[in-house]
């Protein structure tokens, strides 16, 4: 017996069998209500209402509240360096000039014509020093304090709001949804360690390259190395987490790779274990000539 086709086949069994039954285990943020103007408290109106809901929604906005360039300056506010406007249009109707009165009214025409202007608008979450407002009411998250040790004391940087959970390795940074998006905190801190455990690949800690060995694959392999390595930690903590089932766009290439190489899963589980030891704060990974004993 092959001990290695044996375990990699218990593998692709488990994953085959959960393949496509993730699910997404935060909600969406929901930008409620019309958008409006922070300044003035006005209700944007016609298209607008349809250009700055998509705007929101793409790119993760929690508040549905607007301001100008200008204005912002007015209230002493910043939009930040390197933000990007959303376009909107200004909308009004008037008269005709004089010298094409004669002509329109020849042909029928009204003498009101409409005017279309575009105006540039910031969201509030790209502008500093607004005025304080008055908090609003949010969801409780119930903090797992030891899971928020390991999280701080990686000292990776942790940005929260929008709508995605990635890691950046050319800005080195991790990117969730606010905790309380989550369902559960156990699926909020499975989420965080499975993105710091993509964290520890970068080339300043355990400088984590796959190269040619797994080709195309390459990129799922690593998720599936992030996947294992939140669930090392997760168990560590005591916290339910489902794994291997795997996130249904990665499941087939991990498949692939599994099935291509019979010693790819102990790749997998060799590099999470480093990662796993890093983030548990050992001084150093486990070597390769203690893998069997681990």
């Amino acid at each position: 017996m092959d001990i290695r086709v044996e375990i990699t086949n218990t593998i692709i069994d488990m994953i085959e069998k959960g393949a496509g039954k993730w699910e997404r285990p935060w909600s969406q943020v929901a930008v409620h209500g019309m958008p409006k103007n922070f300044s003035t408290n006005r209700a944007y109106t016609g298209v607008n209402v349809l250009l700055f809901w998509l705007a929101a929604q793409t790119r993760g906005y929690e508040r549905n509240e607007w301001l100008t360039f200008k204005q912002a300056q007015e209230i002493g506010a910043k939009v930040r360096k390197g933000a990007k406007g959303v376009m909107g249009i200004f909308y009004k109707m008037v008269e005709r000039t004089s010298k094409n009165a004669e002509e329109s009214a020849e042909a029928g025409d009204d003498r009101l014509i409409p005017l279309l202007k575009p105006f540039w608008v910031f969201n509030v979450a790209d502008i500093d020093n607004l005025p304080l407002q008055p908090e609003s009411t949010t969801a409780c998250f119930d903090a797992i304090e030891e899971a928020e040790q390991i999280l701080k004391k990686s000292g990776a940087v942790i940005q929260h709001g929008g709508n995605r959970a990635c890691y950046s390795p050319s800005m080195d940074m991790i990117r969730l949804p606010q905790p309380m998006q989550f369902k559960t905190p156990a699926d909020y801190y499975g989420v965080a360690l499975h993105e710091l455990t993509h964290w520890t690949g970068h080339d300043s800690r355990l400088a984590r390259e796959f190269g040619m060995r797994f080709g195309d694959e390459a990129y799922a392999f690593e998720e599936l190395v992030a996947e294992l390595g939140s669930a090392f930690v997760m168990s560590d903590l005591g916290l339910m987490q489902n794994t291997l089932d795997g996130h249904a766009s990665y499941a087939q290439s991990w498949l692939k790779v599994l099935k291509n190489d019979k010693t790819a899963i102990f790749t997998a589980a060799k590099h999470a274990s480093n990662a796993y030891q890093l983030i548990m704060g050992s001084e150093r990974a486990i070597p390769e000539s203690m893998e069997a004993g681990a």
